[in-house]
């Protein structure tokens, strides 16, 4: 069975909130790096490695994230454009 990934893109994003909403998603939620790598941002541990290569001065300044979940990918995409969690 494959899965088709949802793409989101972040600019200026709040960190924690992105953090809080990447707890509550449902599927996985991959980081994707400029090299091609993956990060699964549900591990604490991709988090702290992907994120702060992409933090300056407390927001992200560009990222890609791919979702499993459409319900996910919806969410994180309105989060992206509005900066709120529409929950």
């Amino acid at each position: 069975m494959a899965i088709t990934l949802g793409k989101v893109a972040l600019h200026d994003i709040d960190v924690q909130k992105l953090i809080e909403m990447i707890d509550r998603c449902k599927g996985d939620v991959y980081l994707m790096t400029e090299e091609g790598d993956r990060l699964n941002l549900k591990s604490k541990l991709c988090q702290m490695i992907g994120l702060t290569k992409l933090i300056q001065g407390g927001t992200i300044s560009e990222a890609t994230l791919l979702c499993t979940d459409p319900e996910d990918d919806r969410k994180l995409f309105r989060f992206a454009l509005y900066g709120e969690d529409f929950e």
